[in-house]
Formats: structure tokens, C-alpha cells, sequence
């Protein structure tokens, strides 16, 4: 049985925050691969509207590549409407039946876990793996594995933010990944 962690997000862009979250949860649960799942339409927030499922992908691509352990997953790109992950994990479950997912998250997710649609069922179909967030309280009654990872406060919507404003996103994304920015002219880049 392989043993494959999911981590979705939007992927808006990506950044060296998802990629330390991956690289230790792939460490220390010994998996043997972690597939990036970028989300259509997370129920949670909203996806911006400049860039494109394709822009993601590829800036996906361009972030993981030289590691053979990541991959992608487009299950939820390829369903129209809000991407809910029980949904993704039942399609998974039935597409990959020899694999065991990992379904990881981090803290902001874990507190909004009673939210989570059809969560008493879905708990029992994937394991969670929680990391820890800054200013954010882990604790939650449902079974979560969690993993210590060194704390980086990057998002994607600080990265955005540093773009509209004119500043250095140096060090907070793989080069080729702001390389693609500035050529695509992404999130108001020229």
C-alpha cells in the first residue's frame, strides 16, 4: 500500500511554505509521495480572478520539480463548483483503492473542522495530518496526526500583496516560480 499525502490549497502562487509543510510531512510520516492538489473552488475563501487554473499548474510544476516524491493533482480541477474534500477523498478512494491518503492541514483548517462538510463522515475515510500555523490554536476533538514543521509565516496573499505594492518577493518562492510571474505578467506584475 503506498502512502500518499495530499495538501491542497490554491496555490496562488505556491511558495517555500508549502513546499517545507510537504517536504516534512513526507519526511516524518515516511510517505511515499505527496501529491499538491490545487483547489477549483475552496468553499472557504475566495480564488483570485487574475490568474488561471493553467497559470497554477504550471507555477505548481515549476516549484516541485527535482523533487520525484511531488506530485500533482488535478482530481478537483477537473470537477466544476466548490471543491469539497469529501467528495475528492471519496473519488480518490475509489480511483487509487491500494493507496492511504494523508490529508494534510494546517492550523487555520484544523479550528474550522467542525465546519467541514460531512466531517464526522470523511474522518473516517482519510487521516489528517495537522501542522502548526503561528497565532493559531491547534486543539480539535477529531483524530489528527500532527507534525512539527519550522515555522514560516508566508501565504500566497502576502506574496500578492507584495506584488500589487511593488515589493521584493525574493526568498518566498522558488526563482523559476517568480520568474514565470514577471513574464506572465502576474497579479499586476510588468
Amino acid at each position: 500500500m503506498k502512502k500518499v499525502g495530499i495538501l491542497g490549497g490554491t496555490f496562488d502562487p505556491p511558495h517555500y511554505g508549502h513546499l517545507l509543510i510537504a517536504n516534512e510531512v513526507l519526511s516524518v510520516l515516511q510517505l511515499d509521495e505527496i501529491r499538491f492538489m490545487p483547489n477549483q473552488e475552496p468553499p472557504h475563501k475566495k480564488k483570485t480572478q487574475s490568474v488561471d487554473n493553467h497559470d497554477r499548474i504550471n507555477m505548481l510544476n515549476l516549484a516541485i520539480e527535482g523533487n520525484s516524491a511531488f506530485k500533482i493533482e488535478t482530481i478537483e480541477l477537473d470537477r466544476t463548483g466548490p471543491s469539497y474534500t469529501i467528495d475528492t477523498i471519496k473519488i480518490l478512494n475509489s480511483r487509487d483503492s491500494d493507496d492511504q491518503f494523508y490529508f494534510i492541514i494546517g492550523a487555520d483548517m484544523i479550528e474550522y473542522l467542525p465546519k467541514w462538510n460531512k466531517i464526522d463522515e470523511l474522518i473516517k475515510l482519510v487521516k489528517f495530518v495537522g501542522v502548526e500555523r503561528p497565532n493559531y490554536n491547534h486543539l480539535t476533538e477529531y483524530p489528527i496526526q500532527y507534525v512539527d514543521v519550522p515555522a514560516v509565516d508566508v501565504s500566497s496573499s502576502m506574496i500578492r500583496e507584495r506584488l500589487e505594492n511593488g515589493r521584493t518577493i525574493r526568498y518566498l518562492l522558488p526563482d523559476s516560480v517568480i520568474r514565470y510571474i514577471e513574464e506572465k505578467q502576474l497579479y499586476g506584475t510588468k
